[in-house]
């Protein structure tokens, strides 16, 4: 099948960039996308989402006023095309995103395009210097947003911004209710695909594919899931828990770490989530992975877990895992939107959020019993500071071995992040397949 015209896709996808910097979110945008347009959009998209600090700075300097929404977005796309250099040849993206402003409504402005794209080939040394001296065209990420991130990892922010521009690998977790890891290799290799172990149960492809094309997607063999969530089963089960327990997953929508749980022991598995839609996510997820399995037992609810009172039946749980809804901000190279859509007033509107969480779930849990926080954020507002203000509030409780901040590419800020992830088999190769995130295990006396 003839891919469609670039322009096509350009046009496409510059309406996409200038939702998102409506507010939008790309989780919304794509899926309203053709079909057919769609995986080249959504390529071209988060190209652009990676380098719109650098392509928005240099749009300030080439026009002196700014253009429509869907023309500022269309030169932001060809702006970041033209500097990563490699993808098209230049004359190809200037004459391309000239062709697309018809299908924008805006063929006037043709001229005006044309004009800031070749000053820019004209000028790309100059224009490039100018556009970084400033934190979001140097690091493409809004300035509160570097500010904040050099205040909170003073020796590792830059690794940190940097690695949120680069693609994030394929990562895979092997259900081992239906199939032992290792013969799930050998069943990529006969699709001629590779994969490196992370974890336990992880893996990481060396090329991504449509899961549609992976090795027993349907009959529920594997899913997607990052190296670094992967890791909230174990940290929570532990040594293990005596078989049919009670556990409560908190905010569980989509149902990833759900299903790991119940990969990994035979549970009684409350799965809750605040979101209707999100759900029957949750049900889809337990559907295709073929769970819960024999020795296991669900009840997937509707419900607010910040509001105990009208879901709880009275019987603590032995364990609880608390995933908090947070600024997402240890994911962005996975969803490069995130950056452009955050404010700086969301980190405390959320960290105050998962504080009243943890409050109200503490109380459900048993004597003797382990709750997870986790968030996949990078922002320590979302993660130690929380769990040092809980632990100063209940002094019933403590901290386990935890890993702390984890930030993208798998590094841990304390050593003993590094230690469990050590346990873990996150070996050094293998933690670069991983996501930003925060983990506490906290015990109660």
């Amino acid at each position: 099948m003839e891919a469609p015209p670039l322009s096509h896709q350009m046009a496409a996808a510059a309406r996409c960039i200038a939702g998102v910097h409506a507010g939008h979110s790309l989780t919304e945008l794509l899926p309203a996308v053709p079909a057919g347009l769609r995986p080249g959009v959504q390529a071209l998209v988060f190209d652009t989402l990676r380098q719109a600090g650098t392509a928005r700075e240099l749009l300030r300097h080439l026009a002196e006023r700014a253009p429509p929404p869907r023309v500022a977005a269309l030169l932001e796309l060809a702006l970041a095309l033209l500097v990563q250099g490699n993808a098209y040849p230049e004359h190809t993206v200037v004459d391309q995103a000239v062709q697309a402003l018809p299908l924008l409504r805006a063929p006037a402005l043709r001229g005006f395009v044309n004009a800031c794209l070749r000053r820019f080939l004209r000028e790309r040394p100059a224009l490039l210097e100018r556009a970084h001296a400033h934190p979001q065209g140097r690091w493409n990420h809004p300035a509160w947003w570097v500010q904040r991130v050099q205040n909170d990892h003073p020796l590792q922010w830059a690794e940190l911004l940097e690695a949120d521009n680069v693609a994030a690998p394929l990562v895979l977790r092997v259900n081992r209710r239906q199939i032992t890891r290792a013969d799930y290799l050998a069943q990529l290799v006969l699709q001629g695909l590779s994969a490196e172990p992370i974890g336990t149960e992880g893996l990481v492809l060396q090329r991504a594919v449509p899961v549609q094309q992976l090795p027993g997607w349907d009959a529920g063999w594997v899913s997607v899931q990052d190296g670094a969530a992967q890791l909230a089963a174990p940290l929570l089960l532990g040594a293990g828990l005596r078989p049919g327990a009670r556990v409560l997953d908190a905010c569980a929508a989509p149902g990833g770490k759900s299903a790991h749980l119940l990969e990994l022991a035979d549970l009684e598995l409350w799965a809750l989530d605040a979101d209707a839609h999100r759900v029957g996510r949750i049900h889809e997820t337990l559907q295709r992975l073929r769970l819960p399995a024999a020795g296991s037992a669900v009840q997937v609810r509707h419900a607010d877990a910040a509001e105990p009172a009208p879901w709880w039946d009275g019987r603590p749980f032995e364990a609880i895992l608390l995933d908090a809804p947070c600024t997402a901000s240890g994911i962005v190279r996975r969803h490069p939107d995130v950056r452009w859509l955050r404010r700086p007033g969301d980190v405390e509107r959320l960290a105050a959020q998962q504080a009243r969480l943890l409050r109200a779930l503490w109380p459900l849990l048993a004597p003797g019993g382990r709750l997870l926080y986790a968030t996949c954020s990078v922002f320590r507002a979302e993660g130690e500071q929380v769990v040092a203000a809980f632990l100063r509030q209940h002094p019933q409780a403590r901290l386990g071995p935890s890993p702390g901040h984890l930030l993208p590419g798998g590094r841990a800020t304390t050593p003993a992040g590094d230690a469990l992830l050590a346990a873990h088999a996150m070996g050094d190769n293998a933690r670069r397949g991983m996501d930003g995130f925060f983990y506490a295990l906290l015990l109660k006396g």
